[in-house]
């Protein structure tokens, strides 16, 4: 049971090892493909996927090899790779708290609105650099090439993604009567039939992207509690795993007595000088 924990430590970051390459794979493919709108998950998965292939690396060579070095660097950069994963969870909880749709009297859709989101979330849409990439990746995806050849009961009675919902039409309660004078929503009078425009500028578009986004963080936070888990179980068998190589550099095996000298007590040599001469009398 010695080496225990480095067998288990370097079995499991040679598991952890091979896992990050797919990670790195799926980042890479998302940086590089035009069919994912969601480019806010591309450089996460890359940093993530790089930092576990680096302390796998040095988990495993440090856990089989007895490098004490390679460990100690391994455990220092897990705890901070712990300590930034659940920062990023709390964070991503947080501003994905609010949001969620509206239902609509009538349809099997929901609206989405831009003020029900959270501010960060909203400041971020509405960069203009950020919003430009998401509407071209919208507009290559072909999403609303979909809904063009629906009928009025197919509006009725169909679902919509968050998406489909925002970009693809004008909001339900817009009312493009000519005799109307009633004041309307903004995105009503954003609207435009042509189909490189539709409602790609609207709040109801951001909104639904906003939406995708808000439920593909939530399932991502779900993953990374996971992943806290093992990690901080993954550490514990780390911290003993360093123990014994730092153990195993030494002179002296684990167990074996290294006390070679010990200076006796002040009282020993009178007792030891008692003990003779009581044998003597009697």
């Amino acid at each position: 049971m010695y080496r225990f924990s480095n067998t288990v430590i370097g079995f499991l970051n040679l598991f952890t090892l091979l896992a990050s390459i797919p990670i790195i794979g799926g980042g890479l493919w998302m940086a590089r493909s035009s069919t994912t709108c969601e480019s806010f998950l591309q450089t996460p998965l890359l940093v993530i996927g790089f930092v576990v292939l680096l302390i796998s690396l040095a988990g495993f060579i440090g856990a089989c090899f007895h490098v004490a070095w390679a460990l100690w660097v391994y455990l220092v950069v897990m705890l901070f790779l712990i300590a930034t994963l659940m920062g990023f969870t709390i964070f991503g909880f947080v501003v994905t708290s609010q949001g969620g749709g509206v239902e609509v009297a009538g349809r099997a859709y929901k609206e989405y609105r831009l003020e029900n989101y959270s501010p960060w979330l909203r400041t971020r849409i509405k960069d203009p650099h950020y919003w430009n990439t998401i509407r071209g990746c919208i507009l290559g995806s072909k999403t609303c090439a979909k809904l063009a050849f629906w009928t009025p009961l197919d509006y009725m009675q169909k679902d919509m993604s968050p998406i489909q919902s925002g970009c693809c039409k004008p909001p339900t309660a817009c009312n493009y009567n000519m005799a109307t004078m009633v004041t309307q929503d903004p995105d009503c009078y954003r609207w435009n039939n042509a189909p490189n425009l539709l409602c790609y500028e609207c709040d109801s578009c951001k909104a639904g992207v906003l939406e995708n986004i808000r439920i593909d963080w939530h399932k991502l936070s779900v993953l990374t509690v996971v992943m806290l888990v093992v990690l901080i179980g993954i550490y514990s068998i780390g911290c003993c795993a360093f123990q014994n190589t730092k153990r195993a550099e030494t002179d002296y095996p684990y167990g074996e007595n290294r006390m070679t000298k010990v200076r006796p007590r002040w009282d020993y040599y009178w007792w030891r000088w008692w003990h003779h001469r009581r044998e003597q009398l009697y």
